[in-house]
């Protein structure tokens, strides 16, 4: 009978007593505000592996592909707050978010995104990167090719993005329609290059654009779709058009791609937007007939693009919009792209749809422009009042 010796036992750590794996378990928490925060009362070994920024850092990196919607920024009078929109326990505090204004700033709010927002300071000529979870700021002086024609100060916009695994470094793209010239100027800020600006980026207007040229809805932000940031243009067209003006970030160049024509109502309100299957597409929403559309846009065999009508959402029944004086006042009024939710104005409140699901909520008051903040909400270290505070927003809860 043959006998068989007891094999030795492994000397590895049962699988959660191994701390580079159980860092690997509390990665994949989701990003919600209160994730961290309840881990780190576990136990004293899940607060240290949880508060350690180097796992803080991959944390943000990990999810900032699906950040939370945290709430919404906007200006009034130079001043800047921020309006939460999660429920208890993730819903972070109003007065959490605080920039610190100079006299004389006069901030523009550009948009928002990868955690990060920026504001143009056009009495200072700058524009500031601000991270309101870390509150690190950057101004930065605006390039004087900007200010050559004084009227292009009006028809600024901008866009601000992190590369792929960077958590400090950070760009930014500024963009000019300048009437005088018929074109419009573009120029890119990387932090992670020196800190310095790239040489400017220039291409022209339609040629049928005469006067007033602009950003639509002024302060609607860029939509970043691929390699490219997108704002919509319109202006006194001759034929009344709309534009999308692209910024191809890998090939630092510009373009402007005309929209379908007979889609330029004086009631229509439209985004640019990541289309279903992934490309660009654009969502116009029309007070007329109380509708939005999707639409995408596609190339065929010959390299030819154009506007294929995707998809039709009657708002006046999903919003249940049961009147003419409540469909009357629709406006689009932001848009998150990380999680494909638009916002609207109407008479009877404000909603929020989501694109996808078609799960429409409604929202707090409000007659300004949403500027959508989606982030990981995780401080550079869980300090032991937002343990409380959290724990507080658990216990109300229940």
């Amino acid at each position: 009978m043959t006998s068989f010796s007891r094999l030795p036992r492994s000397s590895a750590a049962p699988p959660l007593e191994d701390d580079d794996l159980l860092s690997e378990i509390l990665l994949c928490l989701p990003p919600q505000p209160s994730s961290l925060p309840r881990a780190s009362v576990v136990c004293k070994r899940w607060h240290r592996l949880v508060t350690d920024p180097h796992f803080i850092c991959r944390f943000r990196r990990h999810h900032r592909r699906n950040p939370p919607l945290l709430g919404f920024f906007n200006t009034d009078r130079g001043r800047i707050s921020f309006q939460p929109i999660m429920e208890a326990p993730n819903r972070v505090p109003s007065g959490r978010f605080s920039l610190q204004l100079h006299d004389g700033d006069g901030l523009k709010l550009l948009g928002c995104r990868h955690g990060l927002v920026l504001f143009l300071a056009y009495q200072r000529k700058q524009v500031l990167v601000w991270d309101p979870v870390t509150d690190d700021q950057h101004r930065i002086a605006v390039p004087t090719v900007f200010y050559m024609n004084t009227t292009m100060i009006q028809a600024f916009q901008g866009g601000v993005l992190r590369a792929d695994g960077e958590v400090h470094d950070f760009q930014v793209v500024l963009v000019a329609a300048c009437e005088d010239d018929r074109q419009v100027l573009a120029s890119v800020y990387s932090s992670q290059a020196g800190g310095v600006w790239g040489n400017p980026i220039s291409a022209p207007l339609p040629p049928e654009a005469y006067t007033d040229v602009q950003f639509t809805n002024i302060c609607m932000p860029s939509v970043l779709v691929g390699d490219s940031l997108y704002w919509p243009l319109n202006g006194n067209f001759a034929t009344s058009s709309y534009y999308i003006l692209e910024f191809n970030l890998e090939r630092q160049g510009l373009a402007v791609i005309e929209l379908p024509v007979y889609m330029s109502e004086d009631d229509t309100d439209l985004t640019a937007m990541r289309a279903e299957g992934g490309g660009l597409g654009f969502l116009f929403v029309s007070e007329a007939d109380a509708s939005a559309q999707l639409w995408k846009r596609k190339t065929d065999c010959d390299g030819v693009a154009s506007w294929a009508l995707e998809r039709t959402i009657q708002l006046d029944k999903l919003l249940s919009l049961n009147s003419e004086v409540e469909r009357q006042f629709l406006m689009l009024s932001g848009f998150a792209e990380c999680n494909n939710v638009v916002f609207l104005k109407t008479w009877i409140g404000s909603f929020m749809v989501e694109l996808e699901s078609l799960q429409v909520k409604k929202l707090f008051e409000t007659t300004r422009l949403w500027h959508p903040f989606e982030s990981v909400y995780v401080v550079p270290a869980i300090s032991k009042q937002l343990i409380y505070d959290s724990s507080e927003s658990m216990l109300q809860s229940c």
